[in-house]
């Protein structure tokens, strides 16, 4: 598949489809995951779960359902713990939203790490590097970089957190974020485990607002928020196209051919994020002392 047109739905529906919104026991979803969250930590033989909160949904549901699955075990392990990490840079725009969040998931911890001067350092080392550079990319290009470079030091914090207190890094990643790539490739798309995986984005919402979130949390408009001059901007003005189009399709609705044509140009686009890296294959078979 290496064009839009030879790309047919069905290719990325195999692993991307959702079930329909349409009669889902939101009650058993939320059983589900959370004993999924505790199957999970139980086998890897931790008692913490370690998640980054930003203010928008799918920290919040996610964040819940890691309190709700960190209460269940607390009875068999009362060390067991759902931490809440804080990473703005500097200071959030809508810093309101994640302590709203913080309020309602409630952790049993709660962590703040500034970013900024981190990922600072790293930009100026970086550019500093390159000052002999004469082309270098414009300072949009540039700050969108920028926010990948605060989207994988925050990872970096949440692991080190996680491996300081025997814990799991919780990801945030539906199959709407997962069929177009709408993440920081080992930034937040690196995680330990996936609450959220085969809901789509209103399912999220949904489920937030099963979860008791109000309207206000559930329904407030998503942003990855990482770049500087376009502080808030919307992951559907970002994509092209709307997460209620994205579902329909995940949720195998008819959508308009141009709305289709722009997830198959962005599924392609971002396929190297959803794939392992690409290996050589040597002519040796690791038996040979004499091609080593």
């Amino acid at each position: 598949m290496n064009d839009n047109s030879t790309l047919a739905a069905d290719d990325m529906l195999r692993e991307w489809a959702v079930q329909p919104t349409e009669g889902r026991d939101w009650d058993a979803e939320i059983t589900s995951r959370v004993r999924f969250l505790q199957q999970t930590l139980i086998s890897a033989g931790r008692n913490r779960l370690v998640l980054g909160i930003s203010g928008g949904v799918d920290s919040l549901v996610a964040g819940k359902l890691c309190q709700l699955a960190i209460d269940g075990l607390k009875t068999r392990d009362p060390g067991a713990a759902f931490i809440a990490v804080r990473l703005p840079y500097g200071v959030q725009a809508d810093e309101g939203d994640a302590q709203a969040s913080i309020a309602f998931i409630g952790p049993d911890r709660t962590d703040l790490v500034d970013i900024e001067p981190a990922v600072n350092a790293i930009h100026t080392a970086v550019m500093g590097a390159a000052s002999s550079n004469h082309d270098l990319p414009d300072e949009a290009r540039l700050d969108f970089e920028r926010g990948n470079v605060k989207a994988r030091v925050r990872m970096t914090v949440q692991y080190e957190i996680a491996a300081l207190n025997n814990g799991l890094v919780v990801g945030t990643d539906h199959n709407a974020e997962g069929i177009t790539g709408f993440y920081t490739k080992w930034g937040d798309g690196a995680c330990d485990l996936l609450p959220l995986r085969g809901l789509n984005k209103r399912q999220v919402r949904l489920l937030g607002k099963a979860l008791g979130a109000g309207p206000e949390l559930h329904e407030k408009p998503a942003t990855a928020d990482l770049e500087d001059l376009r502080p808030l901007r919307s992951d559907e003005e970002a994509l092209g196209v709307t997460y209620d189009v994205i579902d329909d399709f995940l949720e195998g609705k008819a959508i308009a051919d141009a709305d289709l044509r722009r997830i198959k140009a962005q599924y392609l686009k971002t396929q190297h994020k959803r794939s392992d890296p690409p290996a050589a294959m040597g002519p040796f078979t690791g038996q040979d002392s004499q091609t080593r």
